[in-house]
């Protein structure tokens, strides 16, 4: 989870006051808060008993794709458009068609003369296309966020972002530019991944410790929620999960000095004060607390699985360097500096029980793998099935930088190809393991899955996937961004779902996957328009 700088054990920041004796006060100043940093420093990482090392590998190919065109309208920054326009239709839409079709994601890359760097930095632009009687109107609006406000009326980037670095204040005397480098990241509240439901009531929502309530109709933001004003968390995913009776469950990192520790949370399907049309997250708990096996460096996940009774967690092998991501303002790097992929780790999967908020003794490994969404999780006669999309390779997130998706000819050619594909893949946990249960053997007795679950040691099993796909799925670039129908079929043994392919370093055809057969069929190509298509 990104935004860690509100789960600070220290806060840095100061105010530098002029004096007759200037010179005495930096260094005062300057002693204080490099002792603050220290001191944080040392109790986080003596927690873990390392220090941080350098990650590097280099690039490898995993295609020979040539021509690839550019995409640079992507990163583009365009207009809202708050009033409602017509739009032309190719073909004809179902008259039982009808509602609103809402999207979110970056639309604004540069403020005043800073830029931002990466994909997931531009600001919310919220999307709304509504759909009645065979017909579709259009609009769009940016999220009235803090850090919106505060860029638009500096005419400069005054937050930082996952890959861009706010500068000190060039109004700021010499002394408080370079104090200012010293103090905590501070958590964003540019929400521009999703639109989730809590309560009947419409966010947009982002991985920091902030989200945005909306108005769905008009697309105006109404209110600015801060998880941890209700729980212990500092951050929750943009992808929770809903129980058929409304039932919420999401997760989030909290930080101290003993290092991070992972939060299954449950919010309640419904306002505990009826009366009060404002409420928000108020209920919310937190049912279980993981340690990260690393308590330095904790996975990154952007998701996570759940089937009727269980959570899934995913402690994937994509890591965050806290050590980078507390002085990336001190070093002029944003928080991506600090994620990296370390492929001499296993992924660990735990489960955690919904009811008894209890986790898991038996821990199930897999070869180092990353997975940013997941399709479904099921069970069934004594196996959890978990279906999910994931790489062999962990580093994609780094490429999206914009100067990457800006490149033409070669040199985009050169990003795709050395960006590992995402395919759909099945896993099959035996929910029953204790320590009767044999080692050295194949768990999984499902005659219809070549998964394998092997008990390797106590509380341990390694697994092996099965790939949901056959061979024609590679010219289509892999399968990301998976959707079910999820009203009817979470949590539930399901046929059919569907997905973008990757052709391209975003989705450029819509494909529908049928799990009898493994059979795909491509429906059509997504057409790219500039922002408008959601991020990670």
């Amino acid at each position: 989870m990104f935004g860690i700088g509100s789960a600070a054990v220290f806060s840095l920041t100061g105010k530098y006051r002029t004096s007759k004796r200037p010179v005495r006060h930096f260094v005062r100043f300057f002693k204080l808060h490099f002792l603050f940093l220290n001191i944080f420093l040392f109790r986080l990482f003596r927690a873990c008993g390392s220090t941080p090392t350098s990650h590097k590998n280099k690039d490898h190919h995993y295609t020979d794709v040539h021509g690839l065109p550019c995409i640079e309208k992507i990163v583009a920054s365009v207009d809202e458009t708050p009033e409602a326009i017509s739009t032309k239709i190719s073909g004809t839409i179902p008259e039982w068609i009808s509602g609103n079709f809402l999207r979110n994601g970056p639309g604004k890359f540069e403020i005043g003369n800073n830029k931002f760097n990466h994909w997931f930095d531009g600001m919310a632009l919220l999307h709304q296309f509504k759909i009645a009687g065979g017909q579709v109107t259009y609009k769009s609006r940016f999220l009235g966020s803090d850090c919106y406000t505060a860029n638009s009326e500096n005419s400069r980037i005054v937050v930082s972002e996952f890959g861009t670095v706010a500068m000190p204040d060039p109004c700021k005397n010499f002394f408080q530019r370079f104090l200012s480098r010293f103090e905590l990241p501070k958590a964003s509240d540019n929400d521009n991944v999703s639109f989730v439901t809590y309560k009947g009531n419409y966010y947009v929502s982002t991985e920091t410790n902030f989200m945005h309530k909306v108005d769905p109709e008009t697309l105006e933001t109404k209110e600015k929620v801060d998880w941890s004003k209700f729980i212990a968390v500092n951050g929750a995913t943009a992808h929770p999960h809903t129980d058929p009776d409304g039932t919420t469950y999401n997760m989030g990192n909290s930080y101290s000095a003993k290092g991070a520790i992972y939060n299954i949370i449950r919010v309640p399907p419904t306002k505990t004060t009826p009366e009060n049309p404002e409420e928000t997250l108020e209920g919310a708990t937190v049912v279980c607390s993981i340690p990260s096996v690393d308590k330095a460096r904790p996975s990154y996940y952007h998701s996570f699985a759940m089937s009727e009774n269980y959570v899934v967690f995913i402690e994937q092998p994509i890591k965050m360097d806290l050590l980078k991501i507390v002085t990336g303002k001190l070093r002029g790097k944003g928080i991506s500096d600090g994620v990296y992929w370390d492929p001499k780790l296993e992924t660990i999967f735990h489960l955690i029980n919904k009811q008894a908020g209890k986790l898991y003794s038996v821990k199930y490994h897999a070869k180092a793998l990353s997975t940013f969404h997941q399709i479904n999780a099921w069970e069934e006669n004594g196996f959890l099935v978990m279906d999910l999309c994931a790489a062999d390779d962990g580093k994609a997130i780094n490429n999206y930088m914009v100067q990457n998706m800006r490149k033409s000819g070669e040199a985009l050619d050169e990003v795709y190809n050395t960006m590992c594909r995402v395919f759909p893949r099945r896993f099959v946990l035996p929910l029953n393991v204790d320590m009767e249960t044999p080692c050295g053997q194949n768990l999984n007795t499902r005659p219809d899955s070549t998964a394998t679950a092997t008990k390797t040691a106590k509380d341990k099993v390694f697994c092996t996937h099965e790939d949901l796909h056959d061979e024609e799925l590679h010219k289509y670039g892999g399968l990301e961004f998976p959707q079910i129908n999820y009203a009817k079929y979470n949590t539930k043994p399901y046929r059919y779902f569907y997905g973008c392919g990757f052709r391209h370093l975003v989705g450029d055809t819509l494909i529908k996957m049928d799990l009898q057969g493994k059979r795909m069929k491509v429906d059509s190509v997504i057409l790219i328009l500039p922002s408008l298509l959601n991020t990670l």
